[in-house]
């Protein structure tokens, strides 16, 4: 109320730069429902303020602090109201008819000295660009304050053209109320779902209970319960944390009804300081999209939703909330992707992915074999391009065998019998088999596990740079697929080579330049098996990947390719025989038929190989 004898007392904005308030109403434009973050983190303020002059001695107070949003549609405003310190006629005089002062940077130079931060008190310091932020929606502010101390209270109008006035007011209770003049053309600001929902976008997590009020309703239906969550649980300490709340925080924040596979609480102190947690989703299918989301936060209020630049690109499935007070509340693009505090930030989020990675390795087995399909994709793509975190994961990579099982990089060879044996191996390259296709090389596979090897699946995409990037990491390994060597097959022993055989076979298969091996392998089964070599195949593998040939073309060789003929087998025997009678005819026959099963057992066969194979079988049918 304003007292009719006491003439008020009016004047422009004073700002440091001219035509503000033009600004002002284009400020964050796209954005324009951040006003309400600005005037409630400024009620937050106020209230942060109250606390700390009471636990410094200041003053007693035991009120219980709450910040009121209030909607009337008929008024046509919007007020926020708080119980915080409030101000006297000088405090804002000082603070808000001087747009580039900060009460906030003032009060933490006299409370708590030059060389304390901002974020150990929770004081955003944006009380004064911030609060003019209310009229990218309004056209006439009112802000009615009466200070902790015996100061009388003060109401100040002001209009969008920056013009003011202040005069005396009546109120007794200590705090101060934001009366927001909502614009015709921003009428939807009267709606109380859009701003429960703007209060659930950037306030939910505010350190003061927050309620909102519909003032043309009944008084009976004024909300008794808060909006918001005052005690976030990235704030707790990890210990006192269940799986549970974990999971429900993840529900909550990001309404994923599916629950994520783990959780990585960060506690991080002097001198990153920032909180939060991340987790690793669940992705329900192949066509699920890979992006992730991480919310940012700046002492519990929140500043940006998917901010990709705090978190290294290849970790980009991430899902999850950081409360970094070190960074400004409203902060740019820019600012991240240039800014040192934010490196080593993302730096100390791989550590720790890394770290958790490790841990559930280490302490929780039989779990993280149960994910380890789920997150190996990324943890290989991680470890490709970064090394450090390779380094840290590496005893952790699990390999899924074809009995199903999963053993590490080390457990994969097992223990050595006694130290001379575990002295040589050392010297040795090791060899561990793999397969990128269980169906298609099931026959090299049993030929590797009847002679108690084990045989990993590696048939994603993004293993063939992983295995190569493992050769670097891991120490005298080497991975070698199942169809690139048959050395560990063979039986030790002179092997006499077949000229005849090696020119019938190239002559069936056109090929003069065919390369035609002869072993004595373990084995008596197959008569002939297809050797393409590692480190070529992975070249045709990677030209492949940048190239335009489609999936149809590709079953055709494209890498020069061994025949390895089995002296062991009959059927070879068998043809060495026929060869030797002169039947030629039925040697070719039997030549071509064989080499066409060992393609079928290398690779799928291309149209014509197909048909030239059920011909043959038709004929060997009909002479059955």
């Amino acid at each position: 109320m304003t007292d009719s004898n006491t003439t008020p007392e009016r004047g422009g904005i004073s700002v440091e730069t001219a035509h503000i308030f033009p600004i002002i109403k284009r400020w964050l434009y796209s954005e324009k429902d951040i006003f309400l973050r600005e005037i409630v983190s400024n009620a937050s303020d106020a209230i942060t303020k109250m606390k700390r002059l009471s636990s410094l001695g200041e003053i007693e107070c035991s009120d219980e602090y709450k910040i009121f949003v209030k909607v009337n549609k008929q008024a046509g405003t919007l007020t926020v109201e708080d119980n915080g310190i409030g101000m006297t006629a000088d405090e804002l005089r000082r603070y808000i008819c001087q747009i580039a002062l900060s009460g906030a940077l003032e009060f933490i130079e006299k409370y708590e000295g030059k060389s304390d931060s901002a974020e150990n008190n929770g004081i955003i310091g944006h009380f004064g660009l911030g609060f003019y932020s209310s009229f990218m929606i309004a056209d006439k502010v009112e802000l009615i304050t009466k200070s902790y101390t015996a100061e009388s209270a003060v109401h100040w109008i002001c209009t969008d053209d920056g013009n003011y006035e202040i005069t005396p007011s009546d109120k007794v209770e200590r705090g101060t109320e934001v009366i927001m003049h909502v614009t015709d053309d921003e009428k939807d600001y009267l709606n109380i779902d859009k701003i429960r929902s703007m209060l659930d976008k950037y306030c939910a997590f505010m350190p003061y209970e927050i309620y909102l009020e519909d003032e043309c309703a009944d008084t009976d239906t004024v909300a008794s319960e808060p909006v918001n969550t005052t005690s976030p649980l990235w704030l707790k300490r990890p210990s006192e944390c269940t799986d549970e709340e974990y999971r429900e925080f993840y529900h909550k924040v990001f309404s994923d009804f599916n629950d994520p596979l783990f959780s990585i609480h960060i506690n991080a102190d002097y001198p990153l300081n920032f909180k939060g947690i991340l987790y690793f989703p669940k992705l329900r299918s192949e066509y699920d999209s890979l992006e992730g989301q991480i919310k940012l936060f700046y002492n519990q209020v929140f500043v940006a939703d998917n901010v990709k630049e705090i978190i290294p690109e290849y970790l980009i499935m991430l899902k999850g909330v950081i409360d970094c007070p070190e960074l400004p509340l409203n902060v740019s693009r820019s600012y991240l992707q240039n800014n040192t505090y934010v490196s080593k930030v993302s730096a100390h989020i791989v550590k720790k992915i890394a770290d958790k990675i490790c841990n559930l390795c280490a302490n929780e087995r039989e779990q993280f074999e149960t994910i380890w399909g789920d997150i190996r994709t990324f943890i290989e793509y991680a470890s490709i391009r970064d090394r450090k975190f390779f380094d840290r994961v590496k005893d952790c990579i699990l390999l899924r065998l074809t009995d199903g099982s999963h053993v590490t990089v080390e457990e994969y060879f097992g223990k050595a019998e006694d130290t001379d044996t575990a002295e040589q191996s050392s010297k040795e390259p090791k060899t561990i088999y793999y397969t990128n296709d269980e169906a298609q090389q099931s026959q090299y596979i049993s030929l590797y596990t009847s002679q108690g090897l084990r045989v990993a699946v590696l048939d994603q995409f993004v293993d063939t740079q992983f295995i190569t990037s493992a050769e670097g990491v891991y120490q005298n390994i080497k991975f070698v697929r199942v169809d690139a060597d048959v050395s560990a097959l063979t039986e030790s022993g002179d092997v006499t080579e077949n000229v005849e055989i090696t020119e019938l076979f190239r002559r069936v298969t056109a090929n003069d330049k065919l390369e035609v091996k002869f072993e004595n392998l373990k084995s008596t089964d197959a008569p002939a098996l297809l050797n393409l070599s590692e480190d070529k195949r992975r070249m045709d593998d990677f030209m492949k990947a940048y190239s335009y040939i489609t999936q149809s073309e590709s079953g055709a060789p494209i890498t020069e390719q061994t025949l390895i003929l089995n002296t062991a087998s009959s059927l070879y025997s068998h043809l060495e025989q026929v060869l030797s009678d002169g039947a030629l005819e039925r040697a070719e026959f039997m030549a071509g038929y064989i080499y066409r099963l060992s393609l079928m057992a290398h690779r799928r066969l291309t149209a014509d190989e197909l048909n030239e194979f059920l011909s043959d079988s038709y004929k060997l049918l009909n002479n059955y």
